[in-house]
């Protein structure tokens, strides 16, 4: 097996795109997260290797599809694959023996009990130690929790390849703050925190991160203060937003616009309020993590385990709105047609967790609603892999509708006209917004009615 000697390369040796491209990049796993991280390597100039144990996600990969990234990456990626900078595997073992660095992205899984499971990380990471070529360098790029890194996968690697880290191969921890998103602007322009317990992997890391990131990295020499710090942030993230939906749900009881309180009372440069979201139990899985670790410790975290009780009550508050709404315009939900736009995310709106979503379609199923959704941004693919019913255009999402729940505040819902959106709908029909894409009062002056998170003021 060939040397690598990126552990020695300096930062003029990689200070150019022809430079860069004499390094390869190994990219394990093709979810969407590894894929954009892939693209953001290609397109830094270094020659990438994507690869997924998982041949189906292979072949789609290969011909240029990205299911779940953002609009605009397939593009990008089959131009990458065109020119052979970019090419994708199933082969991860030769994958691995070829590269210089490893990014490692296969998740933690957490399963519905909330249990961890590290074992796919686990056997990624062994897989990848058994094909490590020395002077290599492993990122770990998942969210884990604290002391995996040093205390669990390090050895695995070790033991897996017969080096040692620091001395034979680089090891560092890199995780993607950017709450797990898809989209390449995200990641790029959130802060990147980059850990090392030794100088040399710690250096090479983050000058390849910055190269790819373009822009400078947070730098820890201690792994397990990484690990806490993303665990932390999206701890932080999951309570504003539990807060901002307990308080909204209290606006809808009080007659209260919770938009309108979140503008006033974000002026004082103390308060930061969140917006109300679609989060659901399974928001943001990776609190558990830390919960985990709080248990191990004899810690109770009470403000982290609440906040993920209190987002799980919005799909059960969000299905109670359509019901609501439809009882205003003298409907049941049993058999209503209720049509769900924006299932995925673009730059200028915030995520929603793909579970969290079905989690609210299976609730409005199970009370007897007919749902259909649409999506913009969504590929024919992933249209035709679906269970539920997909509208091809905003068109057909719309006509002989009885409700629209807007999900996510693409562009395209904030241009309908209501008046043309009104005569499509069935008689008597609302509108559920979730992202405060209408003014409410110009929704009910068309006759129809308006229900949204925090938004209690208008009851008709």
């Amino acid at each position: 097996m060939s040397l690598s000697a990126i552990l020695h390369a300096k930062t003029e040796e990689m200070n150019s795109n022809e430079k860069r491209a004499m390094y390869t990049v190994c990219v394990v796993g093709c979810k969407p997260i590894g894929i954009t991280h892939a693209y953001l390597f290609a397109a830094a100039g270094f020659k990438v290797i994507c690869a997924d144990p998982d041949q189906n996600a292979i072949s789609l990969l290969a011909r240029g599809k990205a299911p779940g990234c953002e609009l605009g990456t397939e593009t990008k990626l089959r131009a990458y694959l065109k020119t052979g900078q970019l090419v994708a595997t199933s082969d991860v073992k030769t994958a691995v023996s070829q590269s210089d660095v490893v990014a490692v992205t296969t998740p933690v899984e957490i399963d519905k009990k909330r249990k961890i499971d590290r074992s796919d990380l686990e056997k990624t990471c062994k897989l990848v130690g058994s094909q490590l070529r020395k002077g290599a360098l492993v990122i770990i790029v998942s969210t884990v929790g604290l002391g995996t890194v040093e205390n669990v996968l390090k050895e695995i690697l070790e033991n897996a390849s017969g080096l040692k880290v620091g001395t034979d191969f680089g090891l560092a921890y890199s995780p993607d703050q950017a709450l797990q998103e898809k989209a390449s602007h995200v990641i790029k322009d959130n802060d990147r925190v980059v850990a090392a317990s030794d100088v040399r992997s710690l250096n090479v890391a983050s000058t390849i991160l910055e190269i790819t990131l373009g822009k400078n990295v947070k730098r820890t020499d201690t792994v397990k203060v990484a690990e806490a710090a993303a665990l932390f942030k999206k701890a932080q993230k999951d309570t504003s937003v539990a807060l901002a939906n307990e308080l909204a749900h209290f606006c809808e009881k009080a007659s209260i616009d919770y938009l309108e309180v979140q503008r006033l009372a974000n002026t004082d440069s103390f308060c930061e309020l969140s917006t109300p979201t679609l989060s659901g139990g399974s928001m943001r899985e990776e609190p558990y993590l830390l919960l985990e670790d709080a248990e191990n410790l004899n810690v109770k975290l009470r403000m982290v385990q609440t906040a993920k009780e209190t987002n799980a009550l919005t799909i059960k508050q969000t299905a109670n709105l359509v019901a609501d709404a439809l009882k205003s315009c003298g409907k049941p939900l049993r058999r209503a047609r209720v049509s769900i736009l924006g299932v995925s995310q673009t730059q200028n709106t915030r995520s929603v967790k793909r579970e969290a979503l079905k989690d609210l379609v299976s609730t409005l199923e199970s009370r007897g609603a007919r749902i259909s959704l649409y999506d913009p941004y969504f590929s024919d693919l992933e249209n035709t892999e679906t269970e539920h019913q997909y509208k091809k255009s905003l068109t057909e999402a719309i006509e002989g509708a009885d409700c629209l729940l807007i999900v996510t505040g693409h562009d395209q819902f904030k241009r309908l006209n209501l008046k043309k959106t009104r005569a499509m709908l069935k008689t008597s029909a609302a509108i559920i917004d979730l992202e405060g894409v209408f003014d409410p009062g110009k929704v009910e002056k068309e006759g129809l009615v308006y229900r949204g998170l925090g938004r209690g003021v208008w009851t008709r």
